[in-house]
């Protein structure tokens, strides 16, 4: 039986407060392999707890959770960098998970969804390449050639998060360049052991190149002979199944950065009342900072509401259905923890931009959720052109 929702969220919230809050010193300090022990315990103790993987059914090991309680319990993680990672459920691992639960053949669930379930191994998503905006996603270059009971993979992917360390690499190809924009490609399991793989670098974001999860890669591929068998899902349907797994995907991001918001709030507040400017006068008694902290607790409680509403939508009627209010929470939530954490790095002033504090980590690491996943204009311009519609105009993208 399944703790109440508040249970659990008690239960999450005393986790990440007593167990990973003490340990993102070193991780944000000291190179991943002295963390990575640590993490690995931590990780097994979550599963021994029955909290692992929690929005995949039981009879996976999860705890079954709808997208709307686990949006709740994603708000608790958001606030560590360290809280999805540790509970299983962090991009891109969860969303492959998802796609392997819901299309994957009998034979991929057990050699790749059991142990990605299990935390044995982990992986990665190869869809953007730098030849191409990554904006538009029908545009791609990598190519699937059918060669008997073979697919040769041939291209150059980046932004492939988690890519080091990880054992399989859920790649986007053109299987059939002749057919419709949105039909032309699939997805395609390549073990990262196969000929051909190559990662090429971890990419530096503002300085930092990252390690293992924590990490963006840049991958080839040339010549790189995988079965048939290891196609998700119909030949053509990739693009449909990357859009399956966007809408519940941007819920489990925007919640996240809800976390990451209110982390970032409690640090804001906490450096306001204790940091003085003169004797007995902290900086909560500016109204400058004042109107920071009344601006980020409004925006934030205003962001939540808009992403359980979206959340609620799409267990009721699918992603589909919730289209507009998943494009209107990818741009405002992203605009909401940016905004948030610059006030809070704004209120630390020099202490905010080292890595003393979680909060350059958020601001680095984070900068880019207004690009991927579709950047704020794309979502702007499809909310406005469902605004316009009904009053006469057109709007092409």
């Amino acid at each position: 039986m399944n703790p109440s929702p508040s249970d659990l969220r008690e239960r999450v919230r005393a986790f990440v407060r007593d167990e990973l809050f003490p340990l993102e010193p070193a991780f944000l300090n000291a190179p991943l392999s002295e963390v990575g022990p640590r993490l690995d315990a931590l990780r097994a103790r979550v599963r021994e707890m029955g909290l692992s993987t929690p929005s995949l059914p039981r009879a996976w090991g999860g705890l079954g959770l709808s997208l709307t309680e686990f949006a709740s319990m994603s708000e608790e993680l958001g606030r560590s960098p360290l809280g999805h990672y540790v509970f299983n459920c962090a991009a891109p691992d969860i969303g492959n998970m998802e796609l392997l639960l819901h299309h994957g053949s009998q034979a991929q669930q057990a050699r790749w969804l059991r142990p990605l379930v299990d935390g044995r191994i982990r992986s990665c998503f190869g869809m953007t390449e730098p030849e191409h905006a990554g904006s538009n996603p029908v545009m791609l270059s990598t190519t699937a050639v059918r060669d008997g009971d073979d697919y040769v993979i041939n291209g150059h992917k980046w932004f492939a998060s988690s890519a080091e360390g990880a054992a399989l690499c859920v790649v986007m190809a053109v299987t059939d360049p002749g057919a419709a924009p949105h039909a032309r490609a699939s997805q395609i399991i390549v073990p990262t052991d196969a000929p051909g793989y190559r990662l090429v670098r971890n990419i530096p974001v503002m300085g930092h190149v990252g390690e293992q999860y924590f990490s963006h890669g840049e991958l080839r591929f040339d010549n790189c002979r995988v079965p048939v068998g290891n196609r998700i899902g119909a030949e053509g349907a990739g693009f449909a199944l990357a859009q399956e797994r966007l809408g519940p995907g941007r819920i489990h991001h925007t919640m996240r950065w809800i976390g990451m918001a209110e982390r970032a709030f409690d640090l804001m507040c906490e450096r306001a009342a204790r940091r003085e400017i003169k004797p007995g006068q902290p900086l909560a008694t500016r109204q400058a900072v004042q109107f920071m902290v009344a601006d980020s607790r409004a925006e934030i409680h205003a962001a939540r509401l808009m992403v359980l509403d979206a959340a609620a939508k799409i267990d009721r009627e699918g992603p589909k259905a919730a289209r507009h209010e998943i494009s209107m929470i990818k741009f405002f939530v992203a605009n909401v923890l940016q905004r948030v954490v610059d006030r809070a790095i704004q209120v630390h002033g020099g202490l905010g931009v080292t890595d003393d504090t979680v909060l350059s980590f958020f601001y680095r690491a984070e900068r880019a959720a207004r690009i991927y996943d579709g950047p704020d204009e794309v979502h702007r311009g499809v909310l406005a052109r469902q605004a316009l519609r009904p009053y006469g105009v057109e709007v092409e993208l």
